[in-house]
């Protein structure tokens, strides 16, 4: 689905998904990633949901986002609670949905000014 960005923001915006990518201010991606409003899309190296660790929790608390949006891949999937806990120690929120509804959620978000984090998977 392609999504309208602002012609007038600088910031990091979805601007269309697929279930084997994501666009960031038109820009493909076909990995996982984390991107925040402002600063550097990075590469999550989270190849698939059963892959996910701890450390790739860590990675996300070091950016000391508000909120968490955690796109869980194609279909709703809730990660282990013990590999949240670097998040949950500095009370950071998290919110996990699909890729796609985590898309437009971090969109809005991102748009009333939050320091919102998005985390997609990619795929399955």
């Amino acid at each position: 689905m392609k999504l309208q960005p602002d012609p007038q923001s600088a910031l990091n915006t979805v601007t269309r998904y697929e279930d084997d990518h994501i666009e960031i201010n038109a820009v493909k991606f076909n990995h996982s990633l984390l991107v925040m409003p402002e600063g550097k899309i990075e590469t999550w190296a989270v190849y698939s949901f059963e892959d996910l660790l701890e450390s790739h929790f860590l990675q996300i608390s070091e950016k000391r986002p508000e909120l968490v949006i955690f796109g869980s891949g194609s279909k709703i999937r809730f990660p282990n609670p013990t590999l949240l806990k670097p998040i949950l120690q500095l009370r950071i929120g998290i919110e996990t949905m699909d890729t796609q509804a985590a898309c437009r959620t971090y969109n809005i978000l991102m748009g009333e000014g939050r320091k919102v984090l998005g985390a997609f998977l990619i795929g399955n």
